[in-house]
């Protein structure tokens, strides 16, 4: 399994070929307590970089961008209910959906662990 990283603060954890895909533990602590997220739907389709679900804090809303292109597998369905799972563990329990890689190539474009620390100052 490897872990990728956007520049927007997602985390992917490429198993095959799906990919988990949630907040960054920086992203959490930058929105504050989580207390709303909407997932998309199982079966849809997004390209990368498109708008593919929404985590709002009790500071502010954040589109969650699809780090990579391919179909929506599966969805964290106890998020919506228990939307601080986010905060607690952003990258375990807190994940947000699994998507099926259209493009393996995509993942070149991503950062591996060292450039997302040097990215946010770790």
């Amino acid at each position: 399994m490897t872990t990728y990283y956007t520049k927007d603060h997602e985390y992917l954890r490429v198993d095959g070929d799906t990919a988990t895909v949630g907040i960054t533990n920086y992203a959490q602590a930058q929105l504050g307590d989580v207390v709303f997220v909407e997932l998309p739907d199982v079966g849809k389709s997004f390209k990368q970089g498109a708008e593919a679900a929404v985590v709002e804090s009790v500071k502010a809303a954040s589109d969650v961008y699809a780090p990579v292109s391919g179909e929506i597998v599966a969805v964290n369905t106890s998020l919506p209910d228990t939307p601080a799972t986010i905060n607690e563990d952003p990258e375990g329990k807190g994940w947000f959906m699994k998507i099926k890689l259209a493009n393996k190539a995509e993942l070149a474009e991503l950062l591996d662990e060292a450039a997302y620390k040097a990215l946010i100052g770790e």
